[in-house]
């Protein structure tokens, strides 16, 4: 595939879009990269990492291997996302903690449009179909209602961790940081980041790429042979993950995090006006605009042929 040089500045542009969204917990840049329109080819890219691509390197050499890999798209958004993502992390986390209903407000507009965005993409609709969006609507919303398990920092545990929160990174919906939290892997994984503690963030990082790797090729099959039906599963995990991201919160459980600050973990959502605080109302559906239009922007660049 020809591409110009503005053609992976969008693409760039895109990965920005998906690192912002992983610096929230809760929101996974798989959504977005799913209605900017690359998540196929994300998927596709990564499940062609075998052995037969690193043997490409050694008998045809580095311009086969770079071509085979997909290397200029991955380049252009991974720069994207590693730039927004070292960039945006603070900023998220100075809006989580002093405006979180401003930064969900513009977060659940996002997701709104999404699911119509990625819903539109089934190409047809019957009964196989409205039970696959169901049944992922459900598991998401369930899942977003979970208590952490205890903390457990057992190397085999840890690798298995790493497996389940990479699945959940590249899926659209629920976001990784957050199936980390519900495993009670989180504040092991921070701590070892936090201490440089190099056994466990190997053992981690180990299980996510074996993760990656495994999940991306059935995704693609799955994208293959079953593409409504999974069309309709992922829409289901979007719309299911609203549960997460709605404004307006009551915390009923804290966890402490790898520097001792409390912070909210099991929490259920309320009415604005329910809301035991300033609810905002005003700004935050400003802001659920301004992300459902961010939306129609990216799927205007999605639709691109790049």
């Amino acid at each position: 595939m020809h591409r110009r040089f503005i053609d992976y500045l969008i693409i760039s542009l895109k990965g920005i879009a998906m690192g912002a969204a992983d610096a929230v917990p809760g929101v996974s840049g798989g959504t977005i990269a799913f209605i900017s329109g690359i998540y196929e080819e994300l998927i596709s890219t990564i499940s062609n990492v075998n052995l037969s691509l690193f043997k490409t390197l050694f008998s045809k050499g580095i311009k086969a291997f770079w071509q085979q890999a997909n290397g200029n798209f991955l380049t252009a958004l991974l720069l994207g996302i590693i730039v927004s993502f070292v960039s945006f992390m603070r900023l998220a986390k100075y809006l989580l903690e002093h405006h979180p209903i401003l930064i969900w407000s513009f977060f659940f507009g996002l997701i709104v449009a999404s699911i119509y965005f990625v819903g539109k993409q089934i190409t047809k609709w019957n009964l196989a179909v409205i039970v696959c969006l169901i049944f992922g609507a459900a598991i998401a919303f369930y899942i977003t209602t979970l208590p952490a398990l205890a903390t457990n920092d057992n190397p085999w545990f840890l690798f298995l961790a790493g497996a389940i929160a990479i699945c959940a990174m590249i899926l659209p919906g629920i976001s990784g940081s957050f199936i980390l939290i519900i495993l009670g892997a989180y504040k092991t994984l921070s701590d070892a980041l936090h201490d440089f503690d190099v056994k466990k963030i190997v053992v981690f990082a180990v299980g996510a790429l074996i993760g990656l790797l495994s999940f991306s090729r059935v995704l693609k099959w799955l994208f293959k042979h079953y593409h409504n039906i999974t069309l309709a599963i992922l829409t289901g995990f979007i719309f299911g993950s609203l549960n997460k991201v709605w404004p307006w919160k009551r915390t009923l459980t804290w966890h402490t995090n790898s520097k001792g600050i409390k912070m909210p973990l099991l929490e259920e959502s309320v009415s604005p006006f329910a809301f035991d605080g300033e609810n905002q109302i005003t700004i935050a559906i400003g802001l659920m605009i301004l992300g459902f239009l961010t939306i129609f922007i990216l799927e205007r660049l999605g639709s691109k042929k790049i």
